[in-house]
């Protein structure tokens, strides 16, 4: 039994795959055009609860815990692989199900993993909807339009760099709001503010619901010789965002070429050219100490590389449209709900239409 209930309408259930126990939320007809919903790191399939009760009639939902998130098997992450682990557990979840050519939508995490999967398995997307996706060369330490590592050792990205005080109130779970780093306000830090999701404590069970450890989040790390002092291991989720295993280039030469919807809050402090998840803004901003400068460490222009190579894809013969929502952080869906589910419903609606 899932606490709180689940939204009326909506049923969960767990999958077993050939790779590992998987646990998902499901709305709409057994019959309908596959959406698969992909959340992102730190939260759950319930981050997609109102999407799913909203989504037209025709399209059956299916919104999936990644492993080592929810209520999914906390099978360890080969961060060497990049994201293909979650995109690999996705293709075993799809061929189990037998589902016909699905519709991804991904957030964050799950938008990284959505793109792995349709540079993988391009025959086998209907269409590809990226919420806030991270940059498709990685979370930190490279800089221009072509992902250029800052340095050969990829220092600043992975692990290393997670608060521990964040690490031990996930462990000790801490519900509370009285650090800047307890889940709570770290949750609250996903939204552009004053804005608060709706169930608030769903989000933060949900984190504190992932699962914490080296092989899991965030991973170990290994010292560098090279600023900040710190560089990716080779396990765990944080590890796998790294620049050092991760990048999705390559979706601009794939083939065949699912229409792309790109979302993105214009309020995004997570996901964006002047990240404060990036150490070398907050190194720019005075707030980690002896940053060298931006000639040695330049901030990543995470937003404008995702552009890139959305632009190399059209040129190649895709079609993507991108959408930003005002005064909106790093959760469209959840923060814009009325606008993105008419953006999102009628993107679904031309896709499924043009492949049926």
């Amino acid at each position: 039994m899932i606490h709180p209930p689940l939204l009326e309408g909506l049923s969960a259930t767990t999958v077993q795959t050939s790779r590992l126990n998987t646990h998902i939320i499901s709305a709409g007809p057994e019959n309908g055009d596959p959406v698969i919903f992909i959340h992102g790191n730190g939260a759950s399939a319930r981050s997609f609860e109102e999407l799913l009760t909203a989504l037209p009639g025709r399209f059956r939902g299916i919104a999936l815990d990644l492993r080592g998130y929810g209520r999914s098997e906390a099978a360890p992450v080969d961060a060497t692989r990049g994201v293909r682990d979650f995109s690999d557990d996705l293709h075993a979840l799809i061929e189990t199900l037998d589902l016909p050519r699905p519709h991804l939508v991904g957030w964050s995490l799950g938008g990284s993993t959505a793109m792995q999967y349709a540079i993988d398995f391009p025959n086998d997307v209907a269409s590809l909807t990226l919420i806030a996706p991270g940059s498709p060369y990685g979370f930190g330490g490279t800089h221009d339009l072509d992902g250029t590592p800052n340095n050969p050792e990829f220092s600043g990205t992975g692990a290393g760099l997670t608060n521990p005080e964040f690490l031990q109130r996930l462990q000790d779970g801490d519900r509370s709001e009285e650090s800047p780093v307890s889940p709570r306000n770290v949750v609250r830090g996903w939204f552009n503010p004053p804005f608060r999701p709706p169930r608030e404590d769903v989000w933060v069970d949900e984190l504190l619901r992932m699962t914490v450890g080296p092989d899991h989040f965030p991973g170990d790390s290994t010292p560098s010789s090279f600023w900040p002092g710190v560089a990716p291991g080779a396990r765990g989720v944080n590890n796998a965002l790294s620049p050092k295993y991760y990048n999705l280039s390559s979706f601009a030469q794939i083939t065949p070429r699912p229409p792309v919807l790109w979302a993105r809050g214009d309020a995004d402090m997570l996901i964006s050219d002047k990240s404060t998840r990036d150490v070398a803004i907050l190194g720019m901003m005075g707030l980690f100490p002896d940053w060298p400068g931006p000639e040695i460490y330049p901030p990543q222009p995470m937003v404008s590389q995702t552009q890139a190579v959305l632009d190399r894809y059209q040129a190649n013969g895709g079609v993507y449209r991108e959408i930003v929502f005002a005064e909106c952080g790093h959760a469209p869906h959840v923060e814009k709900p009325e606008e993105f589910q008419a953006a999102l419903f009628a993107f679904l609606d031309e896709a499924a239409t043009a492949a049926s």
